[in-house]
C-alpha cells in the first residue's frame, strides 16, 4: 500500500498524506502491545479476586517457584487499586482541608491520628466487616488487604498535596483572580499543576511504603482468623516461617523487578509528563525523559484516539468558567465567620469528647489502671526511638535529597533505586537482625530500632528531592551572583526553599515510624522470637491474642501520642513554613 502510494504521489498527494497519517506506525503497535499486555494482567488478577474463599483451602500459598510470577502480579494489583484510591482521597479530602478552616479543624487532626494507627489495627476491626460485606467470596479478603494497603499510602500523599494547596505562590493567586477563574478551573489549571512534582514523589515513596506492610496485608492473623493471600507478601510470611533463605531471597528479586518494571512503565512517563509543570523552567535545565513517554508521543493512531476525549474535557473546563465564582480559602475575621466558626468548633470538640468517652468505656469495662499506664510508658518509649530516628535520618538524607535534587540527571538515576530501597520490607532483615541480636546477647531494645526507620526514612529524601528539584533557578543564580558562602547558602537560599517539604515528608515518616513500630518491635525468624519493649510490640501481641480492648487501647495511646507531637512540634512548622518561607 505504501509503494503504491508514493508511486502516485504526484497524482494523489493530499489522499496518500491523509491514509498515512490514519494508518497506525510502529509506536502504535508497541504501545497497544503493551497496554494489551496490562488488560490481560488487570483480567486475570479480576477474576481471581472474585473466587469462592473456599479457594485458599485447596490451593493454599506455597513456595513453588512457579507461583512467584502470579503472586508478584496479584500484589501489584492490589497495590495499584490501593493508590487509585489514595489519588481519589487526595484529591477529595485533602483539597477540602486546604480550602475550608471548619473541614481542617477535624480533616488535619484526623490524618495525624489515621496515619498513626498501625496497619495491623485496622485489620484488627476491618477484616470481620469485608468479609461479611462479602460472604463466602475472595473478595472480601482482598478487599480487606487493599485497604490495609491504602491505609499505608493515603496519608502521605494527602499532606503533600494539602501543604501544596496552602503554599501556592500569591503571584499566581493574583493571577487566577485577574482571569476570573472559576473554582473547578482554578483547582486543574493552577492548583493541580503547581502541587504535581510533590504530589507525584509522595505517589511514588506510598507506593513503596505499601511494600513495606505488604506482609501484614496479605499475610493476616487476627486472634483465631488466619488468611493468608496469593501474593509476594504471604510468600515472604511463609518463608520466614519456615526459615527459607532463599525463598526469601527469591521473593526480593521478584520485588526488585515489579519496581523497576512499574517504574519505568508507569512513574518514569508520569514523572517526564509532569515536568512541563514545574514552577518554572530555563533552557538548560536537563529534562527527565522517558522511552515510554516518548513512544506515546511518537504514536499516530493513539493520539487520535485521545483527541476526542481532550475536546470533551476541555470542553467541560471550558463551560465551568461562565461562573463567576472563584473557590479560595475564606479568611478569619468577618463576624458571623467568626461566630461559625466558634459553633462548629463546640460541634468538633463535643464530637471528640463523645469518641473518647467511648473508648474509655470500653476499655474500662475489662481493663485496669496497670494496663493504661503500661500502654503510656512503652508509648514513651517508642516515641523516643521515633525523635531520635527522624533525627538521625534528617541529617543523613537532606544533604543528600538537596544533591541529588538540584542534578535532575542524577535524580532519574537514584529515583528506583530510592523506591526499592523504600519498599524493601523489615521482615526480610529479621533473618539478619534476629541472628545478631541472639548470637551477639545484644539488647533487642536498641538492635532492633532501625527496623522503624528503614521504610520510612525515605519520606524525607523523596520529599527533599521533590523540594531541591523545584527549587527556582533564578534563586540559585541569586545566590551565587551574590556569591553566598556555603553555611549562607544552606541558611538563606536552599533550606527556605525545601523547608515546607522536609517538613511534609519528616511528618509523614513521623507517622510512619509509629506505624512501623508494630513490626519493628517484633521480630521473629522461625521459632525465635524477639521482642523490644514499646507500643508496637504492645498491640502486635495483643492483636494476635484477638484482645481487643488492649488493641483499642494501645491504638489510642497511640494516635494521642502522636496528635499531642504533630501539635506541639509539626503543625507550627507547617504554618512558618506557609507564612514565612513562601517563594512569592
Amino acid at each position: 500500500m505504501s509503494t503504491f502510494l508514493d508511486k502516485r504521489r504526484d497524482v494523489f498527494p493530499p489522499f496518500a498524506a491523509g491514509v498515512r497519517r490514519a494508518l497506525p506506525n510502529i509506536y502504535d503497535l508497541v504501545f497497544l502491545l503493551l497496554l494489551g499486555a496490562g488488560l490481560v494482567v488487570l483480567a486475570r488478577g479480576a477474576h481471581e479476586m472474585a473466587q469462592p474463599l473456599a479457594q485458599l483451602d485447596i490451593a493454599p500459598v506455597s513456595l513453588d517457584l512457579a507461583n512467584l510470577p502470579d503472586y508478584a502480579a496479584r500484589t501489584t494489583l492490589r497495590m495499584f487499586v490501593a493508590i487509585l484510591l489514595s489519588l481519589l482521597f487526595t484529591f477529595t479530602v485533602a483539597t477540602w482541608a486546604a480550602k475550608s478552616r471548619r473541614a481542617e479543624l477535624v480533616i488535619v487532626p484526623a490524618l495525624d491520628i489515621l496515619q498513626s494507627v498501625p496497619v495491623l489495627g485496622f485489620l484488627t476491626f476491618t477484616v470481620t466487616f469485608f468479609l461479611g460485606l462479602f460472604p463466602g467470596s475472595l473478595l472480601g479478603a482482598e478487599a480487606a488487604a487493599i485497604f490495609a494497603i491504602f491505609t499505608s499510602q493515603a496519608w502521605n500523599m494527602a499532606f503533600s498535596f494539602y501543604q501544596s494547596l496552602r503554599t501556592v505562590p500569591k503571584d499566581l493567586d493574583e493571577v487566577s483572580l485577574h482571569f476570573r477563574l472559576s473554582g473547578w478551573m482554578r483547582f486543574w489549571r493552577l492548583e493541580v499543576p503547581f502541587a504535581m512534582p510533590g504530589l507525584i514523589w509522595n505517589t511514588m515513596m506510598s507506593m513503596s511504603g505499601g511494600w513495606f506492610f505488604v506482609v501484614a496485608s496479605e499475610a493476616i492473623t487476627v486472634g483465631d482468623t488466619t488468611i493468608k493471600l496469593p501474593g509476594i507478601g504471604s510468600w515472604l510470611a511463609l518463608a520466614i516461617e519456615r526459615r527459607d533463605i532463599a525463598a526469601v531471597a527469591w521473593a526480593v528479586l521478584a520485588m526488585g523487578i515489579v519496581i523497576l518494571l512499574y517504574d519505568q512503565l508507569v512513574f518514569r512517563p508520569i514523572v517526564a509528563w509532569a515536568d512541563k509543570f514545574r514552577f518554572e523552567q530555563t533552557a538548560a535545565q536537563q529534562r527527565p525523559r522517558s522511552w515510554v513517554y516518548d513512544l506515546v508521543r511518537r504514536t499516530r493512531l493513539v493520539k487520535r484516539a485521545g483527541a476526542p476525549v481532550r475536546w470533551l474535557a476541555d470542553r467541560l473546563m471550558r463551560a465551568t468558567a461562565r461562573t463567576k465564582r472563584t473557590w479560595t480559602r475564606q479568611e478569619v475575621g468577618q463576624p458571623v465567620g467568626r461566630l461559625q466558626d466558634t459553633a462548629w468548633l463546640v460541634v468538633v470538640l463535643a464530637g471528640t469528647l463523645w469518641a473518647a468517652w467511648t473508648i474509655f468505656a470500653y476499655v474500662h469495662a475489662t481493663l485496669g489502671p496497670s494496663d493504661l499506664w503500661e500502654a503510656v510508658v512503652d508509648g514513651c518509649v517508642t516515641m523516643i526511638r521515633v525523635l531520635v530516628l527522624i533525627l538521625i535520618a534528617s541529617l543523613v538524607w537532606v544533604p543528600i535529597g538537596v544533591w541529588i535534587g538540584l542534578r535532575p540527571a542524577w535524580t532519574q538515576r537514584v529515583q528506583p533505586v530510592a523506591q526499592f530501597l523504600a519498599a524493601f520490607p523489615a521482615n526480610v532483615l529479621f533473618p539478619v537482625f534476629v541472628v545478631l541480636i541472639a548470637t551477639k546477647a545484644l539488647d533487642p531494645n536498641i538492635w532492633l530500632s532501625p527496623l522503624m526507620v528503614l521504610g520510612t526514612q525515605w519520606y524525607i529524601l523523596f520529599n527533599v528531592i521533590a523540594g531541591a528539584s523545584a527549587f527556582p533557578t533564578d534563586l540559585r543564580e541569586a545566590a551565587s551572583l551574590f556569591r553566598l558562602r556555603r553555611w549562607q547558602w544552606w541558611r538563606k537560599a536552599i533550606l527556605p526553599g525545601i523547608f515546607p517539604y522536609y517538613v511534609t515528608g519528616a511528618l509523614t515518616a513521623s507517622g510512619g515510624s509509629w506505624n512501623a513500630s508494630i513490626v519493628a518491635e517484633v521480630a521473629s525468624w522461625g521459632d525465635t522470637r524477639l521482642e523490644a519493649t514499646g507500643l508496637g510490640s504492645f498491640i502486635a501481641r495483643a492483636t494476635e491474642a484477638g484482645d481487643y480492648p488492649r488493641v483499642v487501647l494501645g491504638v489510642a495511646v497511640m494516635s494521642l501520642f502522636v496528635v499531642i507531637f504533630n501539635r506541639l512540634l509539626w503543625r507550627p512548622l507547617y504554618v512558618y513554613a506557609e507564612r514565612r518561607l513562601r517563594l512569592d
